[in-house]
């Protein structure tokens, strides 16, 4: 199958720009818009993250971080680097505040979505993982997506509009075994419809319960993005959240997870991590949005 070629340049360049410097010249090229330098915007600032070393930019860059469009390895330095993320912040970071967000449609099949060409961004989790609570907070407002604390009640589809601009998807929640049979998504016939046909999908935000220990279906779900080539950014949820007295962090859930999807994967996607209870990553996850937006509009 094809892909979209906006699609295809943000995943080329995912992998190869991470990668050692390939035999010159190859197939795809990317458009920059600016050739002989690059900073962040005077209005957007990233926060320290004071436990990444980076004294080995070429190891870690290879390694570690999401370099975005527009930003070499070897301008990477410690200021620009998300926190709670391996996400690098490059000059197509722009507005990422929400203004406005309106429900567009519920759609039961792909096909019957939206059929302008805005970008969206698609958000895919289990059906407990949190996915619309963070929705929520990333708009600022209550109730734009359904919160339950039954599981599994998006069942649809849903389109909301932000800013006029770009949409959130809400997708079904996946792997929530009690959910009705009359109303259980079957999952490989009706979201990979989706991810395969949608053009205007810029990348899925796979939500990653933190609070618990790395799930086979949520690896698996990562998996199969991977192998079709659709652009992916791994959002931890709950990582506020400690189960009991005995359980395991979020961080070390976290690297668990990690050490898990190395190996399956030779370059770490996108990650960071979020709290919907108190706001972490929100911003931070705007910004990374705005810029993967930004390129993907050029």
């Amino acid at each position: 199958m094809l892909l979209p070629a906006a699609r295809l340049r943000l995943f080329t360049h995912r992998f190869s720009s991470l990668l050692p410097p390939p035999p010159p010249p190859l197939h795809f090229s990317l458009p920059f818009r600016n050739s002989t330098s690059h900073s962040i915007p005077p209005n957007i600032s990233a926060t320290k993250t004071p436990k990444i070393s980076i004294s080995d930019t070429t190891k870690f860059t290879q390694t570690l971080l999401f370099i975005p469009p527009g930003i070499s390895p070897e301008e990477v330095t410690e200021n620009i680097i998300l926190p709670g993320s391996n996400i690098v912040l490059g000059p197509y970071a722009g507005d990422a505040k929400v203004k406005e967000v309106q429900f567009v449609s519920s759609s039961v099949r792909p096909k019957d979505c939206p059929k302008d060409d805005r970008p969206e961004f698609a958000m895919l989790g289990r059906s407990n993982v949190g996915k619309s609570s963070l929705i929520n907070s990333l708009v600022r407002k209550k109730e734009v997506a359904l919160t339950s604390k039954k599981p599994g009640k998006t069942q649809l589809i849903n389109h909301f509009l932000v800013n006029r601009s770009w949409y959130l998807v809400d997708l079904p929640g996946y792997g929530f075994a009690n959910a009705p049979e009359s109303t259980r998504m079957d999952w490989s016939s009706f979201t990979k419809g989706y991810f395969l046909n949608r053009e205007s999908l810029v990348s899925v935000l796979l939500l990653v319960d933190a609070s618990v220990p790395p799930q086979k279906i949520d690896l698996d779900c990562a998996n199969w993005l991977g192998r079709n080539n659709i652009p992916m950014t791994i959002v931890f949820t709950k990582c506020d959240k400690v189960k009991n007295s005995k359980g395991r962090r979020p961080d070390e859930n976290i690297k668990s997870f990690q050490e898990l999807i190395k190996e399956n994967y030779k370059i770490h996607p996108p990650w960071i991590m979020t709290s919907s209870a108190t706001g972490f990553g929100r911003d931070d996850l705007l910004l990374h949005m705005s810029q993967l937006r930004n390129y993907w509009d050029n």
